[in-house]
């Protein structure tokens, strides 16, 4: 695991290299929800800190369920007063069966639209899958849009807000499901907005 760049100017004294990943030893694993767990991981020291500035993601690298090599940013849940040990909470992988839900919304920035991209095709493609898709895609400028078809843009425009997801994605309910794929900042907008809006972890996927 290692910090991003930009933060290390930031960076207190700590256990994280920015120039190299480090191992951490898994101690705990709590189960959260059905595909939601925390982990904790021990730092070298009783008295260690991570040294993360708060509000700053770390690199982390590892193997999924099938073996495959992972990276992605994750932000600790845990501050420096924890001395000792960090805390991750990790959503398990995505795998899209036909039918799962009946309705996706889905939340994307950027060239996070390719995970969005993939479900959508592979809904479309299906003739015996019915499942609904509402999509709100954000990009900086209508130049960035990727994948776009027809040229000009008479859809909304601005930060994702609550109330524009309450008004295009489905209504929380059990039977549906809330897919948000961006950068680490609009990712915690997002999910801050749909838990106000009533969605529960269950009803949620971050890829």
């Amino acid at each position: 695991m290692r910090p991003p760049p930009e933060a290390l100017s930031l960076l207190r004294e700590g256990c994280l290299d920015p120039e190299s990943f480090k191992e951490f030893k898994l101690v705990k694993r709590t189960q959260l929800s059905h595909n939601v767990a925390k982990f904790r991981f021990a730092l070298p020291t009783p008295n260690s800190v991570l040294g993360l500035p708060i509000g700053q993601h770390m690199s982390c690298r590892g193997k999924d369920n099938q073996g495959e090599d992972v990276i992605k940013p994750y932000t600790p849940t845990t501050l420096d007063s924890d001395i000792g040990y960090f805390d991750l909470v990790i959503k398990g992988r995505f795998k899209y069966q036909p039918g799962q839900v009946r309705v996706f919304g889905m939340l994307a920035g950027g060239t996070s639209i390719a995970p969005m991209f993939q479900v959508t095709r592979a809904i479309l493609e299906n003739p015996n899958d019915n499942t609904i898709v509402h999509l709100i895609y954000a990009n900086v400028s209508y130049e960035d849009i990727l994948l776009k078809a027809p040229e000009g843009w008479d859809g909304g425009v601005g930060f994702i807000s609550k109330e524009m997801i309450q008004d295009q994605c489905p209504a929380p309910a059990p039977d549906i499901q809330i897919l948000r794929c961006g950068p680490p900042p609009m990712n915690k907008a997002m999910a801050a907005h749909l838990d106000v809006l009533g969605y529960t972890p269950q009803m949620q996927f971050q890829f």
